[in-house]
């Protein structure tokens, strides 16, 4: 179990620092599937779960969607026949958080 995963998130504002270089660079081998990803300038996680089919694929979804919802932090799931891409990032300060690679280690644990 990642100690990531143990770490509380804290409510993100608008204001709130996004993470530093060093502290991504620190924190990612925590996360090695993950991968940083740059989107209309925005820098987020991301990550593609493989399943054997689109009933598994589905089930993982709506346990990411249930994990987000009980942290009040959403990521965009894309659910496929046999693979689920979630993206994590911080809308509100238009980048990375700490709270999203947290959630991501979470994400890894289902």
């Amino acid at each position: 179990m990642s100690s990531l995963s143990q770490e509380t998130c804290e409510a993100c504002r608008a204001d709130a620092p996004r993470i530093s270089d060093d502290e991504l660079k620190t924190l990612m081998p925590k996360i090695p599937d993950w991968t940083p990803i740059v989107v209309d300038g925005i820098l987020q996680l991301q990550r593609q779960y493989s399943f054997k089919n689109f009933k598994l694929a589905m089930a993982f979804s709506n346990q990411v969607g249930d994990l987000a919802e009980s942290a009040g932090h959403h990521p965009a799931i894309l659910t496929e026949w046999g693979k689920v891409t979630v993206t994590w990032w911080s809308h509100s300060i238009k980048g990375l958080h700490k709270n999203d690679l947290i959630m991501a280690a979470r994400c890894d644990e289902l």
